[in-house]
């Protein structure tokens, strides 16, 4: 899990002169899953993310065996039945946000990164919405967003149909730290 923030930071090249690196080595990302016999959900605070904020570069990984849920039954399904997390161990997202970003002046700014978002070994084009929070020098982005299923050749058999969801809503939260 280490090496995940290793991986991105290399990403970036972080030695270049002029640049303002922020990561973040302990984002939350929460997944939720409505269906109508069962919710499900589920939490990992193993995230890594890196910002480059003069170039608007993000990158973002969770390893999905650190997602946990309320009933181990869940858990073990979900790594083993549908994202085959000893196959594909990471969810990931590398992109840019599109607009600019003033370090130096706090509020709350509505972003979207667009980039290559890949869960369960499928890379999808997207545009994911966002917030960023400055406040007294610190940073941290927020993002809410749905992912479909199918999109990632995550099979939902016919037996647990009504048990999971479709799609599933991700929430992402990352407070990041200035490069040292």
């Amino acid at each position: 899990m280490k090496h995940i923030g290793l991986i991105l930071l290399v990403w970036f090249g972080i030695n270049q002169a002029g640049q303002d690196i922020y990561v973040c080595k302990n984002a939350v990302v929460n997944i939720y899953s409505k269906a109508p016999i069962e919710d499900i959900e589920a939490r990992s605070a193993k995230g890594t993310s890196v910002l480059n904020t003069t170039t608007g570069e993000v990158a973002f990984a969770v390893p999905i065996r650190s997602l946990k849920f309320e009933k181990a039954l869940m858990q073990e399904h979900f790594n083993e039945n549908y994202m085959e997390s000893d196959k594909y161990p990471q969810a990931s997202f590398k992109g840019k946000i599109n607009e600019k970003i003033d370090t130096g002046k706090d509020g709350v700014y509505p972003v979207t990164a667009t980039g290559v978002f890949e869960a369960h070994g499928v890379k999808q084009n997207r545009t994911i919405p966002g917030k960023i929070t400055i406040s007294g020098g610190n940073l941290a982005l927020t993002s809410e967003f749905m992912v479909a299923c199918k999109d990632h050749k995550i099979d939902i058999p016919t037996l647990v149909f009504k048990n999971i969801a479709e799609t599933i809503k991700v929430n992402v939260t990352a407070a990041y730290s200035p490069n040292k």
